[in-house]
């Protein structure tokens, strides 16, 4: 659509889900959800796993919020499905967003068009693990490919964890990553726009308890710190945001997505880690945080990402 007007549409806020972050996914909706109805937004709440798609069209939605977190939301089946109804949706487009969610395909992409990546491995086995540990080095991260929020992710310190963090993200999906640990600063950086209009938003430097930004202490805790502005050495603000800005479209990625990215302490080198193109709107995410620095409200934010919605091949 090249423009959003709310008398004329009905608009589905699709939260939820089947995936391991069904639990966030209504956290997200809710919020997308009374945003979008304080501005005046006929908004209605619908989850995939508990209806079919095919009522979208049947009850004259016109347009998709996607809050849906994870695999059979963020990974490109839900935006093909809703290709094929006609609606148009937030957030990347299809191949986008299933090369997007597969930690693998964007690092092979990102590497191909000279993007800084951590080194990784993909390993099938315990005993590959072991291997992966040899060559990258202590500490490790192993992580499922095609999942979000840290689920099934392990920081190996030693060759005795191998076997357990090999397990556990096996467990969540059959490709499984090993890859470098970046000792230094984590951030954050969101991407909100399409085609010249893109624009990264401010960087949120993140301090975890120890360093450890889990599942638990991304979204059920408040010891967490956030700091906006990054307070980051003079210029690189400025080099990560240019950095992921290319990462956003060398993806094919458009509306919105926030990159994750690592920087080397010793060296100041930032290293892209993934994207999310379903980002979370809860009470402790990012995007708004980000946003509200750049003197975007939470429903000011969810109004334009609706004003982007899209399809791939919108006729």
């Amino acid at each position: 659509m090249s423009a959003f007007d709310s008398k004329l549409q009905k608009v589905a806020v699709l939260m939820g889900g089947a995936s391991a972050e069904r639990e966030v996914s209504l956290m997200s909706g809710a919020g997308v959800l009374q945003a979008l109805q304080s501005l005046g937004v006929n908004a209605h709440a619908f989850d995939p796993s508990q209806r079919n798609l095919c009522d979208l069209k049947t009850e004259g939605f016109t347009c998709c919020f996607i809050a849906l977190h994870g695999r059979f939301g963020e990974d490109g089946t839900v935006q093909g499905a809703l290709e094929l109804l006609g609606i148009p949706y937030t957030g990347p487009g299809v191949m986008a967003s299933s090369i997007a969610i597969d930690k693998l395909m964007t690092k092979h992409i990102w590497r191909a068009d000279g993007l800084p990546t951590p080194a990784w491995k993909k390993v099938d086995s315990a005993a590959a693990t072991h291997v992966a540990f040899a060559e990258l080095g202590a500490p490790m991260i192993v992580k499922p490919a095609r999942e979000g929020s840290t689920i099934g992710l392990t920081k190996v310190k030693s060759v005795e964890q191998c076997d357990a963090a090999f397990a556990l993200a096996a467990g969540t999906h059959d490709d499984v990553l090993c890859e470098q640990f970046i000792s230094g600063d984590e951030v954050t950086v969101p991407v909100l726009g399409t085609g010249a209009h893109t624009r990264a938003l401010p960087v949120i430097r993140i301090k975890a308890p120890d360093g450890n930004y889990d599942y638990q202490n991304k979204y059920f805790t408040d010891t967490t710190e956030y700091l906006v502005p990054c307070g980051l050495p003079d210029g690189e603000e400025a080099h990560i945001q240019a950095l992921v800005l290319k990462a956003f479209k060398s993806l094919g990625c458009r509306g919105w997505a926030r990159a994750d990215v690592m920087i080397d302490a010793a060296t100041r080198q930032p290293y892209l880690l993934e994207i999310n193109t379903s980002p979370g709107m809860t009470s402790h995410s990012l995007v708004p945080m980000s946003a509200k620095a750049a003197g975007i409200s939470y429903p000011e934010l969810c109004l334009q990402l609706l004003q982007l919605s899209s399809r791939d091949y919108a006729v």
